[in-house]
């Protein structure tokens, strides 16, 4: 039996107060367990402006009709209007995903900041930014983080050695194919191995779960609170529907991570490349 995840990200103060709900009542219906990766910080995503710039994220923005999926106050947060907290605003809410038996993680304190500057942080500035999310995820659920999930899949050496110190179970912040060991920390890595809508389209997620339907391979499928619980949200239902009728059974991330021997699994540096469909480099 095929094995798939729903690694649902978190990323503004959007997606968590409009799509986090519209998300949940489908797994409820559907009788679906999913993981959650949270944002707790800022959200300043009309920092995005800046990178306009690039002609990859500008044609991705175009391509993936990004003013219909994050609408007008969202392009504003951070720049003409202040930047409102995320899962820190939604505590009730985050404790709904936990009540309903779904997985959660950790995904980013500010995740614009992240996604579009990592390069330029200081080992210090990163260290503080994981210390604030691992904080904000303690306040509200009273218990430790299990995992953390880089925003945008962006990644470096420098972020997998400050990772040793936080005590993550394990990590879910490449596109690689298969789960691995990094050879920087040690730590097991579960990877989104499958497209996400904003890379291939329906049409195009769905033609990948058919292909691998007959894979031994663990499937996990990145899917966004902003998209998929938005202007997304039948399209989403029609996904997991058809996944379903392909004999998929759905797990967490976590159930994944659990099932892992670690003497079975290659240990690999971090890599770093373009994927179809995405704007910057991944971790991969």
């Amino acid at each position: 039996m095929p094995i798939l995840a729903l690694k649902i990200d978190i990323d503004t103060y959007t997606g968590i107060k409009s799509g986090l709900p519209n998300i949940l009542d489908v797994l409820e219906k559907k009788d679906l367990p999913a993981s959650f990766f949270i944002s707790f910080g800022p959200d300043r995503s009309g920092l995005a402006v800046f990178q306009l710039l690039r002609p990859r994220f500008f044609l991705k923005m175009i391509r993936t009709n990004a003013a219909g999926i994050y609408g007008l106050k969202t392009a504003l947060y951070g720049t003409l209007l202040k930047p409102p907290m995320i899962g820190l605003s939604f505590p009730k809410e985050l404790h709904r995903i936990k009540q309903a038996g779904h997985e959660t993680a950790c995904h980013a304190w500010d995740h614009r900041l992240w996604q579009d500057w990592l390069p330029c942080m200081s080992r210090r500035s990163v260290a503080a930014w994981l210390a604030k999310m691992t904080k904000a995820y303690m306040d509200i659920f009273g218990t430790m983080p299990e995992c953390f999930g880089a925003p945008g899949w962006r990644m470096d050496k420098r972020v997998l050695d400050i990772l040793r110190s936080f005590n993550f179970s394990y990590l879910s912040c490449t596109r690689a194919r298969e789960p691995f060991i990094f050879e920087e920390n040690s730590l097991l890595e579960i990877p989104s191995n499958l497209p996400c809508i904003e890379e291939a389209g329906v049409a195009g997620v769905m033609k990948e779960l058919e292909s691998r339907s007959n894979s031994p391979m663990h499937q996990v499928l990145p899917v966004h609170t902003e998209v998929e619980g938005g202007i997304y949200l039948k399209e989403f239902q029609k996904i997991l529907d058809h996944a379903r009728l392909l004999g998929y059974k759905f797990v967490k991330v976590s159930d994944i991570a659990s099932s892992m021997t670690r003497e079975d699994l290659k240990v690999r540096g971090l890599d770093i490349g373009l994927i179809p469909g995405r704007a910057f480099k991944c971790a991969l």
